[in-house]
């Protein structure tokens, strides 16, 4: 009888031995594969993201190349926005005189004539250019028309000359 109740014991903890080690393979398992379809998931947001990312940067958001409208605008004109871009800058550029002021910066040089630096087209009709003198510095808005030959003619909207710190 002792025997017999020893071999059910052993019978019985083998039987719930066999039925932890299934029942933790199937939920080791049934986890593995939760993970791996959250690191899909994971992956494909920063795929996502990195493509929102990179179709919203604020560099690229106000530019003319970026500016279907403006893109169209001028090739409707058939203008190449390319050399055009080059045209309004060059302009802009080439109003820097040696002892002068560019006639685009409504503000008198105060350690030297004022000089436009950088420009950039937001579109098809407005620029922004930085213009100094070597100590003071500010930004212009500018507008221009391209006439039929499309050369721009240039219009400064507003200034801004900010103060020295």
């Amino acid at each position: 009888m002792r025997k017999s109740i020893l071999l059910y014991l052993f019978v019985f903890t083998a039987l719930l031995a066999v039925f932890f080690y299934v029942n933790g393979n199937k939920k080791i398992q049934s986890q593995e594969q939760e993970l791996e379809t959250l690191k899909e998931k994971v992956n494909d947001l920063e795929v996502d993201a990195e493509a929102a990312a990179a179709r919203n940067t604020p560099e690229e958001t106000f530019t003319l190349i970026s500016n279907e409208e403006a893109l169209t605008y001028l090739e409707n004109r058939g203008f190449d926005p390319i050399q055009v871009a080059a045209r309004v800058e060059e302009e802009l550029i080439s109003r820097n005189k040696a002892d002068v002021d560019n006639d685009l910066v409504p503000y008198e040089g105060m350690n030297g004539p004022f000089r436009v630096n950088k420009v950039k087209l937001l579109n098809h009709k407005w620029a922004i250019a930085s213009f100094t003198d070597g100590t003071y510095w500010g930004e212009l808005l500018i507008s221009f028309e391209l006439d039929e030959a499309g050369s721009p003619e240039i219009t400064t909207e507003k200034a801004v000359l900010y103060p020295r710190n």
